[in-house]
């Protein structure tokens, strides 16, 4: 026996106890045993199991609590089980009733055209792609339904509602309150946690009275203008170079602006019509290079956003109280 437990890679007290194995039990001894300990030091006794299932039997609502407090009763010399030990005993022979939680599931609400501008907003992050220094970006686009204008487009590094507060605070101060938004439903827009699917950033839309429009779940392509806009942006050829003529201006009359009657202001050339809420832009001076005009300086620091603080007050009063 030793040459052919040799050739097999075993040693000869694995050999013979596998071999009598197969003289006591046949073919069925060759399979693995299970391995779980024959006695547990910590199980309840079955004497104390069986009890605790006849004080449920004769009161069949009372639950661990009760039942621990009449095994306190009948012997209060021995060792007494605990809450969450009575409780699995219960559970494991199915004597315990779970309610189904009923979670929110959200269904959509329907699209509410919108045929002015500022009466709905379309936000979305356009899903995030890794930067060089191996970060990632979250792109949040912000535009608005009827004028398919893009009223910002940030690149922030998460999708946190601190961030979107900062950059939705500054859209409503410079192109007034929306009377709705419509967003997909995940975060920071809404939460399947929640009530009713309610963030901190959708609440606070909702203080000052913007309504709230929700996508059809599972249906991205739903999204309208917001999904419309960065498809545009990414569809299309890069213009060719621009021909500079002498004594022209680069300046045009927006149709948006024109049918809201301010034909006369300046607004500069962009692939998208300008809002009509926004400060038009100043022309350049004479000697100064026609190239991207930058927009006067509002008070605020470089690279800082807006002081919430400050400007939230006095834009809603009783949106901190």
């Amino acid at each position: 026996m030793a040459p052919l437990y040799r050739e097999f890679g075993i040693s000869r007290v694995t050999g013979y106890k596998i071999y009598n194995r197969y003289k006591d039990c046949g073919l069925q001894g060759l399979n693995d045993r299970s391995r779980a300990p024959y006695r547990q030091a910590s199980r309840l006794p079955y004497q104390v199991e069986r009890t605790i299932l006849g004080i449920r039997k004769e009161h069949d609502t009372w639950g661990a609590r009760k039942i621990r407090d009449k095994l306190i009763g009948q012997f209060p010399m021995g060792p007494t089980p605990a809450v969450s030990t009575i409780h699995a005993v219960l559970d494991r022979h199915g004597l315990v009733k779970r309610k189904k939680r009923r979670r929110y599931k959200a269904q959509g609400t329907p699209l509410i055209a919108a045929h002015r501008p500022n009466a709905l907003w379309c936000a979305d992050y356009k899903g995030e792609f890794t930067l060089g220094n191996k970060q990632y970006c979250y792109p949040l686009t912000i535009s608005d339904y009827s004028s398919r204008y893009l009223i910002g487009c940030e690149g922030v590094k998460s999708t946190k509602a601190d961030i979107a507060f900062t950059i939705f605070a500054r859209a409503f101060r410079d192109f007034g309150l929306p009377g709705a938004i419509r967003t997909d439903n995940g975060v920071p827009f809404a939460s399947g946690k929640a009530l009713f699917g309610l963030t901190r950033l959708s609440v606070w839309w909702l203080r000052p009275g913007i309504s709230l429009q929700r996508l059809k779940p599972g249906h991205p392509t739903s999204t309208t203008a917001a999904t419309s806009a960065c498809t545009s942006r990414s569809s299309r050829k890069p213009p060719g170079p621009r021909r500079r003529l002498p004594g022209r201006s680069v300046y045009t009359v927006s149709p948006c602006l024109r049918a809201a009657g301010t034909a006369g202001l300046p607004v500069s050339r962009s692939r998208y019509p300008c809002h009509p809420l926004r400060p038009p832009l100043h022309r350049p001076a004479q000697n100064q290079p026609l190239g991207r005009v930058r927009r006067p300086n509002r008070g605020r620091q470089r690279g800082r956003g807006p002081d919430l603080a400050g400007e939230l007050p006095r834009l809603w009063p009783g949106i901190l109280r």
